[in-house]
C-alpha cells in the first residue's frame, strides 16, 4: 500500500471514529450491538433511552452502512463491527489509563513500543500499589511476596539491584523457583560476571537463562503464567521502586509476553 493510500485510509478511519464520538448515542448503539443483534425493545432496555432518540441514531448508522436491519433485528455490518472494536479498545485504554493515572502519568513510557501502548487496555484490571512515608518498602514487598508464589519467572531487569538478585538466588536455592529467565543489558551482564557469587549462583546455574542485550531498556517487567508486574523509570531517568502495577489476568500476561518478545527479537 502506498504512503498516500495509507494516509487516506487513516484519515477516513479518523473521520469515522470522530463521527461516532461526537454522538454518545451512536457510540452506545454500536457497543450494545457489538456481541449480538437486538431488536428495538432490547436496545431500549439496555440504554434506558426513549425509542425516538434510539431510532434516530439507528437510522444515522444505517445510512452510513454501519448497521443493517433484518426484519425487526438490528446488527452491525462488517464496517460497523470493526469500528465498534476500535471504539471499545479506545474506551478500555482510557479506562486503564484513568484507573492508574498516577502510575502512567509519572513515568517514562518511551520503552513501550507503540503497538503495545495501543494495547494498554489489556492492563485495565491491573492493581496499583505505592510506597508511603510510613511504609517505604510497600511496593517492593508486594513484588517479593508475589514472586515467592511461582516456580518460573521471566524478568526484564533494567537495573543492577543486589536486593532483587539476592532474593532470586534465595528462591532458586530453596527450590521454590525452578526456572528463571533474565533479560539484562550488556552493562549489567558484565557486572554480574565480575561477581563470583553471582557468576556461580546465576550465570552457571542450569535453571537460569540469562539473555544479554545491548538495548538499554527502561522497563522492569516480571511475568509468569499466573501474574505480571511492571515498574518504570521517572521521566528524569531515575528508576522508581516506589510504584508498581500487578495484574493476574491472562490478557495482561499476554501483553507482557509480547513486550518481552519485542526486546528479545532485537538480539536475534
Amino acid at each position: 500500500m502506498s504512503a498516500n493510500a495509507m494516509d487516506n485510509r487513516q484519515t477516513q478511519e479518523f473521520k469515522n471514529v470522530k463521527y461516532l464520538l461526537t454522538s454518545s448515542m451512536r457510540t452506545l448503539i454500536l457497543v450494545v450491538l457489538y456481541n449480538d443483534r437486538k431488536n428495538l425493545n432490547e436496545i431500549r432496555d439496555e440504554l434506558k433511552k426513549p425509542s425516538a432518540t434510539i431510532l434516530h441514531g439507528l437510522k444515522e448508522l444505517e445510512e452510513n452502512n454501519l448497521l443493517k436491519k433484518d426484519k425487526k433485528y438490528y446488527e452491525l455490518t462488517s464496517n460497523g463491527y470493526l469500528l465498534a472494536t476500535n471504539i471499545i479498545k479506545l474506551i478500555d485504554n482510557w479506562y486503564a489509563l484513568e484507573k492508574n493515572k498516577y502510575f502512567w502519568n509519572d513515568h517514562n513510557l518511551s520503552g513501550i513500543p507503540e503497538n503495545l501502548l495501543n494495547k494498554l487496555y489489556l492492563l485495565k484490571d491491573a492493581e496499583f500499589f505505592s510506597s508511603t512515608t510510613s511504609d517505604l518498602s510497600n511496593a517492593f514487598n508486594k513484588y517479593i511476596e508475589l514472586i515467592s508464589t511461582t516456580t518460573e519467572l521471566t524478568i526484564m531487569l533494567p537495573i543492577y539491584s543486589e536486593n532483587h538478585l539476592k532474593y532470586l538466588i534465595k528462591l532458586l536455592k530453596n527450590g521454590n523457583l525452578k526456572q528463571l529467565t533474565l533479560l539484562v543489558n550488556t552493562e549489567i551482564f558484565r557486572t554480574m560476571k565480575r561477581s563470583r557469587y553471582l557468576k556461580k549462583s546465576l550465570l552457571e546455574n542450569e535453571n537460569v537463562n540469562i539473555i544479554e542485550t545491548s538495548e538499554n531498556f527502561k522497563i522492569f517487567l516480571t511475568f509468569c503464567r499466573d501474574f505480571m508486574t511492571l515498574t518504570l523509570f521517572f521521566k528524569d531517568g531515575h528508576y522508581d521502586d516506589s510504584q508498581i502495577i500487578i495484574d493476574k489476568h491472562k490478557s495482561a500476561i499476554k501483553w507482557s509476553e509480547e513486550l518481552f518478545k519485542y526486546y528479545a527479537r532485537m538480539i536475534e
